[in-house]
């Protein structure tokens, strides 16, 4: 095989997709935390991958991606993160203000039902080959990164990222509470409202051509509070760096580790982020890592 097919057709799309997806999810972990006031936060919480998986797995079960066509599984995935989001707003609301807490409840609660829905479609499916290709979907991977799917990707997320440079000075409002917010003139309830549909739109991007990879949106963050102190004009840019470098050495190793077979990549995301996690947890009592 040529040495430029094999460098731009098959290494060149996959770092693409990993920046892309990495700075992504850091990205929508970083806004998710910011929208319900807790360094915990991670965009997961919010049933929003569970969401794009049905939708995925939906797809899969039942046509098979190849008979709808290359983005059959991946628009299948974001609508799926779409209905699951304005399920979530529609349910989390209270006197018609979207309520943070009830939030992470009601995403949770929802979450775990479709995760549940999809057990259910991969036991109930009737082809064979269903399982094993949604198995290791569900569990991350960019192995089949191609430029159809990775320059929509990079865009979506440059965008966000612009965007969300744009909101910093209204994130740093938002953790300081919602009275301090508004007596400082922050429309606290539209700026909930444009984060969510920004984390939907990352995550859903993510999720749709990658599958679920755990632990980026919800340890990458804190790292760069860490580094950089509170202040998001300057957390946002060093998070999706962050998220952007763990993504693609992670995708390096997972090609590297059993070759030549490879691993899914939410594995190792998982296993590196647990420990720096845990680490970040223990030096949070020491009150060096907070949202304000």
């Amino acid at each position: 095989m040529p040495n430029d097919f094999i460098i731009w057709q098959l290494r060149a799309p996959r770092v693409v997709e990993g920046i892309a997806i990495g700075a992504g999810l850091a990205l929508a972990g970083l806004l998710s935390q910011a929208l319900i006031r807790n360094p915990l936060g991670d965009p997961f919480i919010f049933g929003l991958s569970s969401g794009s998986s049905v939708g995925a797995v939906l797809v899969v079960t039942t046509t098979g991606a190849a008979g709808l066509g290359m983005l059959a599984v991946p628009c299948a995935a974001v609508a799926g993160a779409v209905v699951t989001a304005l399920l979530v707003f529609g349910l989390s609301r209270s006197s018609g203000r979207l309520v943070p807490g009830k939030l992470v409840m009601t995403g949770c609660a929802i979450g775990q039902f479709l995760a549940a829905l999809t057990s259910f479609l991969l036991l109930h499916t009737r082809r064979s080959d269903a399982q094993q290709q949604v198995l290791f979907w569900l569990l991350g991977s960019i192995a089949g990164a191609r430029w159809l799917f990775a320059i929509p990707c990079a865009a979506v997320v440059a965008a966000v990222c612009i965007a969300s440079g744009m909101l910093s000075r209204k994130l740093n409002l938002l953790v300081l509470g919602d009275d301090a917010a508004a007596a400082l003139g922050l429309n606290t309830h539209r700026t909930r409202l444009v984060l969510l549909g920004v984390i939907t739109l990352l995550t859903g991007t993510a999720v749709a051509v990658s599958g679920t990879i755990g632990f980026v949106g919800m340890v990458i963050p804190n790292l760069a509070r860490l580094l950089v102190g509170a202040n998001h004009r300057r957390s946002i840019p060093v998070a999706t760096l962050l998220g952007a470098l763990l993504m693609v050495w992670s995708d390096t190793a997972a090609r590297l580790v059993l070759a030549p077979s490879e691993l899914p990549i939410g594995i190792l995301t998982a296993a590196i982020g647990v420990p720096v996690f845990l680490g970040i947890l223990g030096r949070s009592r020491t009150g060096t890592v907070g949202l304000a």
